[in-house]
């Protein structure tokens, strides 16, 4: 069997400050449901009697739920580029402030730098909320990879 002759699997587009985003209000049933799948059920997350006594004033989203809307927000820029790519991690994730539901949140991923030799891309990626605060902040990576088709 022999080696194609590589060919790089970043598209040309694929250059800092292209980004996406979007928006999403969180509801009561993504925060039940995501609970649900991972077995989290903390009373952070789903006991608003015991969350109203503490600085959050009411339940809060899992901090791994915003993570997964970041991972939205990459498969976009994949779809944008029109490339094929998997997630190669998160770097430095941080949680700002707690996010309630029914917070209408702002996801932005803005590609910051490309190692075409790696075939990879970093990002910065944010979650803001309705008033412009930040919630979270991540850096993600993104590997490029070539598809065979026949």
């Amino acid at each position: 069997m022999s080696t194609p002759p590589h060919t790089s699997a970043l598209p040309g587009t694929a250059v800092p400050g292209v980004n996406v985003s979007f928006r999403k209000t969180l509801s009561e049933s993504d925060v039940y449901l995501f609970a649900g799948v991972t077995g989290d059920f903390s009373p952070n997350h789903v006991d608003e009697e015991f969350m109203k006594g503490t600085p959050y004033g009411g339940r809060i989203a899992h901090g791994a739920l915003l993570v997964g809307l970041t991972s939205r927000a990459s498969t976009m820029m994949i779809e944008h580029l029109g490339a094929s790519a998997v997630s190669y991690g998160y770097d430095r994730i941080r949680f700002l402030r707690g996010v309630r539901i029914g917070t209408t949140l702002t996801v932005t991923y803005t590609l910051t730098r490309v190692d075409e030799e790696a075939c990879k891309t970093f990002a910065d990626v944010t979650v803001t909320d309705q008033d412009g605060a930040l919630c979270a902040v991540a850096e993600h990576i993104l590997k490029f990879f070539t598809t065979q088709e026949g």
